[in-house]
C-alpha cells in the first residue's frame, strides 16, 4: 500500500528534524544528562515538526541503546512506539477528546506503571481544544505527576492555552521552517523517491509550504503523482491552479499602468485555465508586500521577499508604484479575500477587486484620493508631468478710468477652464517663493489626504495668494474648498503664514471665482456678451 511521503520521511531522531535545532539540542542534552521535566509543552505552526518531536523524546525516555540522546530505533520499546502497539505511549487528539470526562478517564489511568516500557508518555495534540473543566481535570495531575509519567502537550494556539497550565510545563517554540531548509528536504526526498525535481519546482513547493515541512511533503505528492517526466515549475503551477510568475508580473504591470483591460483580460485568462482565484489573490497579496518592503528596506529586502517573483522583476516593478498605493492594494485585497466566505461569484469579486485597483478614481474614500495624490505628486517630482507657468488675465484700463475685457481666443489645444491652476485667476502681491516654504510647513502637521492638497506646484488643487495682510487659499474646485476650509486648517495656516511675514496675516479660504473678485451673476453677464460681441464695456 502506498505510504504518504510525509510520513514516509517523518524524522525519527532529533538531527532529522529539520530548522529546529535550538529544541532539539536543548531535548537530547536533557536526556544525556538526566534532566528531563515532568510536561512539556511544544508551540508552533503547523508542519513544523511538534508531534514528530515528541514521538522521538518518548523513543528516547524509554530507548534500551540511546545514543547522544537520539533513541536508536532498533531496539524493542523503540520499534514497540514506531509500529503503535506500545500501550504505554498515548498519542491523544484534544479536538476529538476535549471533554472532561476523557481527562478524568486519563488521570485514573494515568497512576498505574508502565507494563512494557521504564516510563508512560501522553502525547496531547491541539491541547487548547480541551474545554475548561478538562484543562482543570488535567491541572492536578501535571502539576504533581507520578515519577513514571510523562506529559508532552503540542498547540498551534498558544493564547487558549490557560497560563496555569502554561506555568507548568516546559515551553519550547517551534519556528517556522525557511524556505531553503525545505527545499533542500525536497530535493532529497525527490532523489531517494527518483523523483526529477527542478531546482525552480522546488523553491515554489517551499514557497506554498508557508514554513511547514508537512505541507511541502504533501504539495511534492501531489505534483509527481499528477505529472511525468521532470517536475519542473510550469508543472508546479498547472498541478496546482495558481498563477507564474510571469503571470502575476504581469496583472501587477497592469495595475501599475491603471490598464483595467488587460488585468481584466489576464483574469479571465486565468479563469478559464482553473486557477484559483483565492491563490491568485495570495500572490498579488505577497508582491505588493515585497514591493512595500522593497521600497522600505532596499538593503534588507532580498531576504525577506516571498519569492513570488524573481528578485530582479520585484526590484523592477518596485518602482512603479507609490506607497499609498500599496497600502490601499493589500487593504482591497485583503478585503475581497475576507469576502471569498459569503460570496456567490469569487470571480465577480476578484474583477471588481482589479477595477478598483486599476481606477482609484472610482472610490470617493479618502485612501482612494490619498492614492491619486501622491501618484500625481511622484509624477511632477519625475519630471513625467511637466508643471505649466501660470499665466494671469488682467482687465485693459481705458484713459476715462473705463476697464475693457477682452474676448477669451478659442484655443482647441487649452486645457479645460476647471483644470487650470487655481493661481491663474488672481495675482500674488507677495514672492511666489513663500508658498512653496509655507505648503512644506503645513503638510508636516497635516494627515494624508488633505496634506496632498497643499502640493509644492502650479498643479496644486490649493494655491496661495497673498492681497495685503490676507492669504487666500483659493481651491480648484467646490471639494477642495469643502475639505480645505475647516477651523484646524484655517487656523494652522493662520500660524504659519503669521510667523513667516512676522505679522497677523488673515486667512480665507475661497474658490476661483470668489478670488478673482466676480460673482456668479457677473460671469453669467461676461459670458453672455462674449458670445454676441467681440469688446464688452462696463461703466
Amino acid at each position: 500500500m502506498y505510504q504518504a511521503l510525509y510520513r514516509k520521511y517523518r524524522p525519527q531522531t532529533f538531527d532529522d528534524v529539520v530548522g529546529q535545532m535550538a529544541v532539539s539540542q536543548t531535548l537530547k542534552t536533557q536526556l544525556q544528562s538526566g534532566r528531563l521535566s515532568h510536561a512539556y509543552l511544544f508551540t508552533g505552526s503547523r508542519g513544523t515538526g511538534k508531534t514528530s518531536t515528541a514521538k522521538i523524546l518518548a523513543k528516547a525516555v524509554n530507548c534500551e541503546n540511546p545514543q547522544d540522546g537520539n533513541p536508536c530505533n532498533r531496539c524493542k520499546s523503540c520499534l514497540a512506539i514506531d509500529s503503535g502497539s506500545c500501550m504505554d505511549v498515548l498519542e491523544i487528539d484534544a479536538a476529538s477528546n476535549n471533554g472532561v470526562d476523557n481527562v478524568r478517564d486519563l488521570r485514573d489511568d494515568a497512576i498505574y506503571s508502565p507494563s512494557q516500557v521504564k516510563m508512560r508518555v501522553y502525547i496531547i495534540d491541539e491541547v487548547h481544544m480541551l474545554s475548561i473543566s478538562a484543562f482543570n481535570a488535567l491541572l492536578k495531575i501535571i502539576e504533581e505527576p507520578p515519577e513514571h509519567l510523562l506529559f508532552i502537550l503540542a498547540t498551534t494556539e498558544l493564547h487558549k492555552v490557560p497560563a496555569t497550565i502554561l506555568s507548568r510545563c516546559q515551553r519550547f517554540s517551534f519556528r517556522r521552517i525557511s524556505q531553503e531548509d525545505i527545499a533542500a528536504r525536497l530535493q532529497y526526498v525527490s532523489y531517494q523517491e527518483n523523483i526529477e525535481l527542478d531546482e525552480s519546482a522546488a523553491r515554489i513547493l517551499a514557497r506554498l509550504a508557508d514554513g511547514g515541512m508537512r505541507d511541502g511533503l504533501s504539495l511534492l505528492d501531489q505534483c509527481a503523482s499528477a505529472t511525468t517526466g521532470e517536475l519542473t515549475a510550469e508543472k508546479v503551477y498547472a498541478c496546482l491552479g495558481i498563477a507564474g510568475i510571469q503571470d502575476c508580473g504581469k496583472l501587477m504591470e497592469a495595475v501599475a499602468n491603471q490598464d483595467a483591460k488587460s488585468a481584466l483580460s489576464l483574469l479571465n485568462r486565468f479563469y478559464s485555465e482553473g486557477k484559483d482565484m483565492g491563490a491568485l489573490l495570495d500572490e498579488l497579496a505577497s508582491l505588493a508586500r515585497d514591493f512595500m518592503i522593497m521600497q522600505s528596506a532596499p538593503d534588507a529586502a532580498i531576504g525577506m521577499l516571498s519569492g513570488v517573483a524573481t528578485d530582479e522583476e520585484v526590484k523592477k516593478l518596485a518602482t512603479r508604484f507609490t506607497g499609498a498605493q500599496l497600502v490601499r492594494m493589500l487593504e482591497q485585497i485583503q478585503k475581497t479575500a475576507a469576502g471569498f466566505v459569503r460570496s456567490a461569484s469569487r470571480r465577480m469579486d476578484v474583477e471588481l477587486c482589479l477595477v478598483n485597483l486599476c481606477r482609484p478614481e472610482l472610490q470617493l474614500d479618502a485612501e482612494s484620493l490619498n492614492v491619486r495624490l501622491s501618484r500625481l505628486e511622484d509624477q511632477i517630482k519625475s519630471g513625467v508631468i511637466a508643471a505649466a507657468a501660470p499665466q494671469i488675465t488682467q482687465p485693459k484700463t481705458e484713459p476715462d478710468g473705463d476697464e475693457e475685457y477682452l474676448p477669451v481666443p478659442d484655443d482647441e489645444d487649452a486645457p479645460p477652464a476647471e483644470d487650470a491652476p487655481a493661481a491663474d485667476v488672481t495675482q500674488s502681491d507677495a514672492p511666489a517663493s513663500f508658498w512653496v516654504e509655507l505648503c512644506g510647513e503645513v503638510r508636516k502637521e497635516l494627515r494624508p489626504p488633505v496634506s496632498g492638497f497643499f502640493a509644492q506646484s502650479p498643479n496644486s488643487p490649493v494655491q496661495g495668494v497673498m492681497k495685503g495682510d490676507t492669504l487666500l487659499l483659493v481651491c480648484a474646485n467646490g471639494f477642495t474648498k469643502q475639505m480645505v476650509d475647516k477651523p484646524e486648517i484655517v487656523e494652522l495656516a493662520t500660524r504659519k503664514v503669521s510667523a513667516m511675514f512676522g505679522k497677523p496675516i488673515r486667512v480665507k479660504v475661497c474658490d476661483k471665482t470668489e478670488a478673482s473678485g466676480k460673482s456668479a451673476q457677473m460671469e453669467q453677464l461676461l459670458q453672455f456678451g462674449r458670445e454676441h460681441s467681440d469688446v464688452i464695456h462696463i461703466k
